[in-house]
């Protein structure tokens, strides 16, 4: 199976030009990858909310909102499977949430456990977590998501010996990133998984991108910063 890590840039608040950037890697990576994946909260961008929720649950989306329906669409229309972050609404509650959409339907839906999403100081009761880590299985193969923070509060929970994959949006400069961050993220991935694709976007705040795949806590293969790319990535069945 050949993943994409799509490193694309992300406006923060503008889903019709996220939706775009979306559809530009899909159509990159046809016949190249079964999966493509983006960042944490991609979709609306990771600092799209202002913490007010009149406001904010205007931003988040639905599971059966138009951006789904059109991600939905290009699935089946390019061949390729979608992993990305978004804010989603559920009713009168807003999460950091990750689709997974294949063939035209959703897959799995997964909800940030850790709070660091959010500036939990300032917000009320409408921000939540979610309380379930669930496996899906894709084309033979086991797959746990995990959310940014997620792996830095609760690593114990993602341990898997399958496959992990980790969106983010992480802001360390690409100073930060080799002289520290490198290899803290990768010994923090290698709490919970060997194998784990961490996808991060390139946006203003800023964000520098640089997807990686870490193996057995190392940097095994890697995106430069602050440039768009996508890094593929082959994952064997036998991770299964």
């Amino acid at each position: 199976m050949n993943v994409g890590l799509a490193s694309f840039i992300c406006k923060n608040k503008d889903i019709t030009y996220n939706l775009s950037q979306i559809e530009r890697a899909m159509r990159v990576v046809q016949g190249k990858v079964d999966l493509i994946c983006f960042g944490e909260a991609y979709l609306q961008g990771f600092d799209c909310l202002c913490w007010d929720y009149k406001t904010d649950k205007n931003m988040a989306v639905e599971i059966s909102s138009e951006p789904m329906r059109q991600l939905c669409i290009w699935t089946k229309e390019y061949g390729v499977a979608l992993i990305t972050g978004y804010i989603e609404k559920d009713q009168d509650s807003l999460y950091s949430s990750c689709v997974v959409i294949e063939d035209g339907r959703v897959l799995h839906n997964y909800r940030r456990i850790s709070r660091g999403w959010k500036e939990y100081w300032k917000t009320d009761e409408h921000y939540k977590e979610g309380n379930s880590i669930e496996e899906f299985e894709f084309h033979g193969i086991k797959i746990t998501l995990a959310l940014c923070g997620d792996l830095w509060d609760y690593p114990e929970k993602f341990k898997t010996n399958h496959l992990l994959i980790w969106p983010v949006s992480v802001n360390f400069s690409p100073v930060e990133w080799e002289q520290k961050e490198l290899d803290a993220y990768a010994k923090q991935a290698a709490l919970a998984a060997n194998d784990v694709l961490m996808i991060n976007p390139i946006d203003d705040s800023p964000t520098h991108g640089g997807s990686i795949y870490f193996r057995e806590g190392k940097v095994a293969d890697r995106l430069a910063f602050d440039k768009e790319d996508i890094l593929i990535v082959e994952i064997e069945n036998k991770l299964s």
